[in-house]
């Protein structure tokens, strides 16, 4: 263990530890805005235990950086990023179901920090992290089934094994579309769901910006939300089954200042580059071509959406660059 600890990190390492200061620091800030307005005794606690692991995380990941000599990252900070006497933004509802698909997605992000880990220290954090973040989604997720707010995707009928035999099943030459498979039928209910808490989040973050460029940005998104839940959900309802519905009402009438612009932005953008993933796994497990089409179309646009919110972010000082590379070719130019 000792020698495996000398080790040095690899930029795969680096890269998945970088980023989870940077998710959790500004999780702790706005956990922290939660849990100072919760109300419901039952949602109390899983705030508190969402709350604890990210500042658990920020300090074993403090102690990753520190022992590699590592500058660690500025991130967000309580005292900066928001103010604990701001009204309420969001209802305890809302709150339950933004932590339960935050579970979700870290699910997803830690699975593959394991995979990405080498060091044996590093591998062992990130199976801790899995399992404490299988323990949220699973308390979210008894809670939002015990309160009747979970929302399942549809049951569909499987009577007999059958195999493909016609090319149809892409797409048949008049253009007739067979109806859905069950992963296409999971992904488009999934980002229904997620776009749906997106859109909620941004109302509420637009009704509290302060910069106008932000407030613009936030706008945009929420349309560009509410359009993609309308072509996820037309394609559900072409087989008849059901969409999830919207969380907007989850949100309060407050428009006073309760988070910086940077933590909203850089949630927003967040947001934005988890949806491409997700699209993108759509993609991949949707045989049929006009899903595929689809995808590829909304990935794009929210692609130029995320360029313009980095220009923002750029332009405000507020993105913190990862670590990178060594640009040789200027080391070697300083000499000269």
């Amino acid at each position: 263990m000792e020698i495996d600890k000398k080790v040095m990190i690899t930029a795969a390492e680096l890269a998945q530890l970088w980023a989870q200061y940077m998710n959790d620091s500004g999780s702790a800030c706005v956990l922290t805005f939660f849990l100072e307005k919760v109300e419901d005794p039952e949602i109390k606690p899983i705030i508190e235990f969402a709350l604890q692991l990210s500042t658990k995380h920020i300090e074993k990941l403090t102690v990753f950086f520190n022992e590699e000599d590592f500058p660690v990252p500025y991130g967000f900070k309580i005292e900066e990023d928001v103010d604990l006497t701001a009204p309420k933004l969001y209802t305890d509802s809302y709150v339950l179901q933004f932590i339960h698909q935050m579970a979700k997605i870290g699910l997803t992000t830690y699975s593959a920090s394991v995979a990405s880990a080498v060091r044996s220290d590093i591998t062992d954090y990130y199976m801790e992290c899995l399992s404490e973040t299988m323990q949220l989604y699973k308390v979210s997720k008894d809670l939002l089934l015990e309160k009747g707010l979970y929302v399942r995707s549809p049951h569909l009928p499987m009577e007999k094994v059958e195999f493909v035999n016609k090319q149809a099943f892409l797409w048949d030459a008049i253009g007739e579309k067979r109806p859905l498979i069950v992963a296409e039928v999971g992904n488009l209910y999934a980002n229904v769901e997620r776009n749906i808490l997106g859109v909620a989040t941004l109302i509420g973050f637009s009704q509290v910006a302060q910069d106008k460029d932000v407030i613009q940005f936030l706008l945009r998104g929420i349309d560009i939300g509410k359009k993609h839940i309308k072509l996820f959900g037309k394609k559900l309802e072409e087989c008849n089954l059901p969409v999830p519905a919207s969380l907007s009402a989850e949100v309060t009438t407050s428009t006073a200042y309760t988070f910086s612009d940077k933590l909203m932005m850089f949630f927003t953008t967040g947001l934005i580059g988890l949806s491409i993933g997700y699209y993108g796994t759509g993609v991949a497990q949707s045989p049929r071509i006009d899903l595929g089409v689809m995808y590829n179309r909304l990935s794009l646009e929210i692609q130029l959406y995320s360029e313009d919110g980095a220009n923002i972010m750029i332009n405000n000082k507020w993105m913190e660059q990862p670590p990178m590379a060594a640009d040789r070719g200027e080391l070697g130019t300083e000499k000269t």
